[in-house]
């Protein structure tokens, strides 16, 4: 439950400001500006539709001046920016210290940062709160992730409570924007964030009366971690950072750019704009739902479930461009958050199953390699995505996302074996199927101690 609510507010925070900060930045301009009048009325209308971070370019045309489209996508993309730079100091801290310590420390430097977002009455400390926010999610999210994988260290248990997780990441992201609309527009631009940060407190204060940190002396009687060095190089940890950090860039790409996209090629009003990414949620639920099942009945094809999602992503990006009204933009960007919830749930498990066998049964460092996956793709997304639509355009690229995500789902063979391996045996002896050989499983053994 505080590992749930935790990464709910984390991404309710990420999206509340999507009907919110048109009016910021119009404020700062002093209201003047092509963009001034106009979006207040755009970002309450869709803060009430539903959820889309793509709104956000869309509030301000090239006519209201380029510096302005740069500072917001640089300000989004500040969160995933220094998330992407903390989260190897995260994952060898959590390592260390345990997951709870951690965790309460995200939850504080998040609650800071809500806190910040409310009295917020400049560009600069905008973008402060943003980048405080990824600090926060460093320590929070890697270190919730790593205790739910912890704390349910069996299958099919650790892929539900995983599963739970990820649907409180997809509800968090589709509420936030219609909350944050309807309490701007009637209470004012401090009380969505001020809202979010009372519970932010009180999910701390459940996590201080659950795990005091007094009490987390057990601690030191637990193995040390793997470095995060060694696991990036490890080829099975490799081969999933890359499927999750692939499968996450047509969504990253997408949100910012669609809704120009929509309203320049089939005409898309206000209302269409924000309920664009509304439908979405209910498939990535049932993505979860599904593989979750699917996981334990048949748990050795977890790599299928990932490589089925990722050609599920690619043929999903490759139909947008060829949409020609609202009601058929949604199969695509529904096909897409499908298969996204695939990968993930079958993956994020995978992960932790790796480290049991190949390495020690401490998740710190490996999830955090997870959440740089996703940093690399929402930190490269608002900058990077509408420079592409600019000189390439809009079709290109999404077949180009749809056919890396194509040409990578084959590279997941490589774990097809994963399952089949133990952790009292060997890598080399499961993968080539010889005999227990007891020197080499001796020296692997003092390699780990050492």
């Amino acid at each position: 439950l505080v590992v749930c609510v935790a990464l709910l507010l984390d991404n309710m925070l990420y999206m509340v400001i999507v009907p919110i900060i048109p009016d910021y930045i119009a404020a700062m301009r002093g209201g003047g500006g092509t963009a001034g009048p106009s979006a207040p009325a755009g970002g309450n209308e869709s803060g009430g539709g539903g959820g889309n971070r793509s709104l956000l370019p869309a509030r301000y045309p090239p006519t209201a001046g380029g510096n302005e489209d740069v500072q917001i996508g640089v300000l989004f993309a500040s969160k995933a920016m220094l998330q992407l730079l903390v989260n190897p100091l995260s994952g060898t801290l959590i390592d260390r210290v345990g997951y709870e310590v951690p965790l309460l420390a995200g939850l504080a430097v998040m609650f800071l940062s809500t806190a910040t977002f409310a009295f917020a009455e400049n560009y600069a400390t905008l973008f402060a709160a943003r980048s405080l926010q990824g600090l926060g999610s460093a320590f929070a999210d890697t270190a919730g992730i790593a205790l739910i994988a912890d704390r349910y260290a069996e299958e099919p248990a650790r892929s539900r409570a995983l599963g739970t997780a990820l649907a409180c990441i997809s509800f968090g992201s589709l509420a936030a924007p219609p909350f944050g609309g309807v309490l701007y527009e009637f209470a004012g631009k401090r009380v969505p964030f001020l809202v979010l940060a009372c519970v932010c407190l009180l999910d701390g204060l459940l996590l201080l009366a659950l795990a005091p940190p007094c009490a987390t002396g057990a601690r030191a009687n637990m193995p040390v971690g793997t470095p995060i060095h060694r696991l990036m190089v490890d080829p099975y940890i490799a081969v999933v950072a890359g499927a999750l950090a692939t499968c996450n860039i047509p969504l990253a790409f997408l949100e910012p750019t669609i809704a120009n996209w929509m309203k320049e090629s089939m005409g898309a009003s206000e209302w269409e704009v924000g309920l664009t990414w509304l439908p979405a949620f209910f498939p990535h639920v049932l993505g979860v739902y599904v593989t979750v099942r699917l996981a334990s009945a048949y748990p050795h094809l977890q790599w299928f479930y990932g490589a089925l999602g990722m050609a599920i992503i690619g043929a999903s990006s490759c139909l947008v461009p060829a949409c020609r009204n609202f009601g058929q933009v949604i199969i695509p960007l529904c096909g897409i958050c499908f298969g996204i919830a695939l990968v993930d749930t079958a993956l994020l498990p995978t992960l932790a199953f790796l480290v049991d066998v190949r390495h020690v049964s401490v998740y710190g460092s490996v999830y955090a390699i997870a959440d740089i996956s996703y940093s690399v793709a929402y930190a490269l997304g608002p900058i990077v995505a509408g420079q592409i639509v600019h000189t390439m355009g809009f079709a290109q690229l999404n077949l180009g996302m749809g056919l890396a995500n194509v040409l990578y789902a084959p590279v997941l063979l490589f774990l097809k074996n994963v399952c089949q391996m133990k952790p009292s045996h060997s890598e080399r002896n499961i993968l080539l199927e010889e005999g227990p050989k007891g020197l080499y499983d001796t020296i692997k053994m003092e390699e780990r101690k050492g």
